[in-house]
């Protein structure tokens, strides 16, 4: 028995790739199913399984109490000490319940959770392995193409999908061909993990590298930057961690046989491997390598680095439909335009040109603000000398006033002059006959029997219609009464009054600002 049962041990574990223990493991718990299925389910039921006789042990948990409720998970204290002397109210006891010809009873039983655990066990072993190996390259072989165009790959005991979107253009693949590719994902099933890889990915390039040259491998030469185009052409940047290493022809080999085999496993893919510099300017000219590079300019706030090159090398900087210079944009991350000799000679004329009518604006800017300044300048002394005279003249006028307001005073005390017919006039007042200075000889102005000169005709009016008796109208006053105006003949006026104008009291409005004005002036 301890034979045979190891030696199926033993098989089962090198077939499924499985540590002992694992499987070990597996056969208990298909145990305890199967003895739960054939003699109840309501107890705590533990196997256990020598590895050296390979007998089967079932021992059954209980707890021990005073009084028992349920004899399948508790037992009294009398009867725990029977088994354990040191036993006591609260602990758990093992008991043995190993049936007879169990070991027959769970093979026969036990057969299929033992082979499902052990299909779970494996996978995942298998997925634990294949994970820590995401990252890497490996070697496969093609085993069929389904529908949709992915590909099949066969790694062993395990196999892998390469999408359609991680295959080369321009390579076609049959059954039985081994090719190599690019672990990028490792994805847990239900049927174990699922594995995808890839020929297009740049780090598949990285992989073949360090296969192939040693000195990456150690870390003498780094790898600083990859652009690739699948199939086609992909470009490498490579420096150095150590003096006196050439980091290009590590990588190109004698007479490029290292590059050439990364070439032949690409399918023909052309590789470029340019020396990596810290200097920004020599690293993009290395980049567009084969072409030689006579000049760069970069524009670091636009990311734009402007590359001159002679007129025959133009096209071989280009490359064909511009991939020279796409791939040398990737590698280094700058915006790339390239010009020939003649166009950078035009493009510097045009520059001259227009930094100099730049340089002529900004001069006659320049002449415009200071003409403007100098105006300003004199603009403000012109309005300072005026606010200085009008301060001037102010303050002669307050020392002038004081003195004379003494003596007009006195003067209007002593003696008020009666008011004649000339003064009542310019001072625009209505004034009595009685009021007015009358000539020696001459007779009162309100008596009907004298006789006005012509003259005073045109100056004074009789004043029958007057509405105070003793009121004298004079003839300026007539300019600030309102004009009455008759309507004119043969138009209809409904309801409308006379129109009266309108002159005459603007006028009278501007007579009394004026006095108002000179008052307090």
């Amino acid at each position: 028995m301890k034979n045979d049962f190891l030696i199926a041990i033993t098989q089962v574990c090198a077939e499924r790739h499985l540590p002992k223990e694992v499987v070990l493991e597996a056969i208990e718990q298909a145990l305890v199913h199967a003895y739960k299925r054939n003699f109840g389910t309501g107890q705590n039921i533990e196997v256990k399984i020598d590895p050296n006789t390979g007998k089967a042990r079932v021992f059954a948990q209980k707890e021990v109490v005073e009084k028992v409720k349920d004899p399948r998970i508790q037992i009294s204290l009398q009867e725990a000490r029977q088994i354990d002397a040191m036993a006591k109210v609260g602990s758990i006891i093992r008991i043995e319940l190993t049936p007879k010809n169990f070991g027959r009873i769970a093979a026969q039983t036990a057969k299929q959770v033992i082979l499902q655990r052990i299909r779970e066990a494996e996978r995942e072993t298998m997925y634990a392995d294949w994970s820590d190996r995401e990252g890497e390259d490996v070697l496969g072989t093609v085993r069929n193409i389904d529908s949709a165009g992915n590909v099949i790959l066969s790694l062993g005991r395990v196999e892998a999908v390469m999408p359609k979107s991680e295959q080369i253009p321009t390579e076609h693949y049959t059954p039985n061909q081994k090719i190599r590719a690019y672990i990028y994902e490792v994805e847990k099933t239900n049927r174990g993990p699922r594995i995808k890889v890839s020929r297009t990915h740049q780090k598949l390039l990285r992989r073949l590298l360090e296969n192939e040259v040693p000195e990456i491998y150690q870390g003498t030469v780094e790898i600083k930057g990859i652009a690739r185009e699948p199939g086609s052409r992909s470009k490498v940047a490579v420096a150095a961690t150590q003096p006196g290493v050439d980091p290009v022809g590590s990588c190109v080999g004698m007479r490029g046989v290292r590059i050439q085999n990364i070439v032949n496993e690409l399918n023909g893919e052309k590789i470029d491997v340019v020396a990596w510099s810290a200097d920004e300017k020599e690293f993009i000219a290395n980049a567009l390598s084969p072409a030689k590079v006579e000049h760069v300019w970069l524009d670091r706030e636009t990311k734009t680095a402007t590359v001159v090159v002679p007129d025959n090398q133009l096209s071989l900087a280009i490359g064909k439909e511009g991939q020279n210079a796409r791939l040398a944009a990737k590698l280094t991350n700058w915006r790339i335009d390239i010009k020939s000799l003649s166009e950078a000679a035009e493009e510097i004329e045009r520059r001259a040109r227009e930094a100099a009518e730049a340089a002529a604006r900004e001069r006659e800017l320049a002449a415009k603000r200071e003409a403007a300044l100098a105006l300003l300048a004199e603009a403000e002394r012109s309005l300072a000398q005026e606010e200085q005279e009008i301060a001037e003249m102010v303050g002669t006028a307050e020392e002038a006033l004081p003195s004379a307001e003494p003596a007009v005073a006195q003067e209007a005390a002593v003696s008020e002059p009666t008011p004649t017919l000339e003064t009542a006039v310019a001072s625009e007042q209505e004034v009595s006959p009685a009021q007015v200075a009358q000539p020696e000889g001459a007779a009162p102005l309100g008596e009907a029997t004298v006789e006005a000169p012509e003259e005073a005709a045109t100056v004074l009016q009789a004043a029958p219609e007057f509405e105070e008796p003793g009121e004298i109208r004079w003839e300026f006053e007539k300019e600030y009464e309102e004009e009455e105006y008759e309507p004119k003949e043969g138009k209809r006026h409904k309801g409308k009054g006379k129109k009266k104008g309108r002159l005459p009291q603007r006028r009278a409005s501007r007579h009394l600002d004026w006095q108002d004005e000179l008052e307090e002036w």
